[in-house]
């Protein structure tokens, strides 16, 4: 396929796709999945090799949130019945992090919820990032607490923390039929001011809320050109009790589309497998370590993921390996600089085959509303109940 051929030109260079082609991506039968992954396969390969990096969820603070997000099981007005708490003392946190991080963790993610940390919150995450540190000083820490504030990023840095996690989620000009009570620019503005502190930016998106295939093309090169260094892919996990519970548009073949043209915007990039990996991509999550080189291991913030034991069977039995703590995740031309590099090279944008031997796009035929719904698959949403903010072990 020479639009498949283009790509994997472009994913080798660094070079971004054309709006169009990626929207070609996305176009494509379920009869040309293996093809696409195939394709991305090879940029995946060129950037990380076989390696797959772990990264585990630590939640601080679970629900009562002021912020009202219509994919989120701890939005104003959830009535999801999911684990509520308040602030886990250091040594907890701590704890949690070093169930992760035997299982094999690289990175442990520490997510609160909220619109955004009080000076007072900093100083509690900063003393839960120096507790982790200290148990496992390789550890890579991501903090992940909504908008900030000026000299918040700087003061997580101060304290050990390596990266932040803010994501656009969905297009710019749908944001506000997801969520009110805050802009697509206040999470454009935190994004930067973690780059700005000399943070790793982590930021990407979540697919199946409705939107068309533009909107995700859209947040994918907004992405890229906010530069972050991880793009966690999440698939709505459709929570009862929040007002996106009916929302069911994914396959697992339009899924490893979705992290396909994800790879192929943002080539040399950190790509993770997010939440509900296991509701909507079920046993073709093998065929997904193709495209994507980082996966949460074990459960998410409100819901239970696979056993951890089964996420690292999966990665060995496709053939992949865990990448180890003493190994860089980003190819050496981002990691080499003081905050690693950007979502791909801006260099030589290039138009539809613009390059020799690139190929011929295909044409993307228009796409503006959802693809219809499947079944849905309800006994696959299980609430966590176990782990942070429990008496019972965590899954790791």
């Amino acid at each position: 396929m020479d639009l498949l051929n283009t790509l994997v030109d472009k994913g080798l260079r660094r070079e971004s796709p054309t709006r169009e082609e990626a929207l070609a991506v996305l176009a494509t039968s379920d009869d040309d999945v293996l093809d696409v992954v195939a394709a991305a396969g090879k940029v995946r390969r060129h950037w990380f090799g076989r390696r797959v990096k772990l990264n585990y969820l630590v939640n601080l603070k679970s629900g009562l949130c002021p912020e009202d997000c219509s994919y989120c099981s701890q939005r104003l007005g959830s009535k999801a019945e999911i684990l509520k708490y308040t602030w886990l003392k250091p040594d907890q946190a701590s704890a949690a992090a070093a169930a992760g991080v035997s299982g094999g963790a690289k990175r442990v993610c520490l997510v609160a919820s909220g619109r955004g940390p009080t000076d007072r919150d900093v100083d509690r995450v900063s003393d839960t990032i120096r507790a982790i540190k200290e148990q496992n000083e390789s550890v890579e820490v991501c903090a992940c607490l909504g908008l900030l504030s000026d000299g918040q990023a700087e003061r997580l840095r101060e304290a050990g923390a390596d990266a932040y996690n803010h994501n656009l989620n969905t297009s710019e000009s749908t944001y506000g039929d997801i969520t009110t009570t805050h802009t697509y620019a206040d999470r454009v503005d935190t994004v930067n001011r973690a780059h700005a502190a000399g943070l790793s930016a982590c930021s990407g998106l979540i697919a199946g809320m409705g939107e068309s295939d533009e909107d995700l093309v859209d947040v994918v090169f907004s992405l890229r050109e906010l530069d972050p260094d991880s793009v966690p892919v999440n698939f709505l996990i459709p929570m009862e009790g929040t007002p996106l519970a009916k929302e069911w548009h994914l396959t697992p073949q339009r899924c490893l589309r979705i992290l396909a043209m994800t790879r192929f915007v943002c080539p040399d990039v950190e790509v993770r497998i997010a939440g509900g990996r296991e509701v909507h991509l079920r046993t073709m999550q093998p065929l997904a370590l193709h495209l994507a080189n980082s996966i949460f291991l074990g459960d998410y913030l409100t819901s239970e993921g696979q056993a951890g034991h089964t996420d690292l069977e999966m990665i060995a039995d496709a053939g992949f390996e865990v990448e180890g703590a003493g190994e860089v995740t980003l190819p050496e031309h981002r990691a080499s600089v003081v905050r690693d590099g950007g979502c791909g090279s801006h260099e030589g944008g290039g138009g539809c085959g613009s390059h020799a031997g690139g190929g011929v796009c295909a044409p993307a035929p228009a796409s503006t509303t959802p693809r219809p719904a499947e079944e849905p698959r309800t006994d696959l949403v299980a609430v966590r109940r176990r782990g942070a903010g429990t008496d019972l072990a965590p899954n790791a």
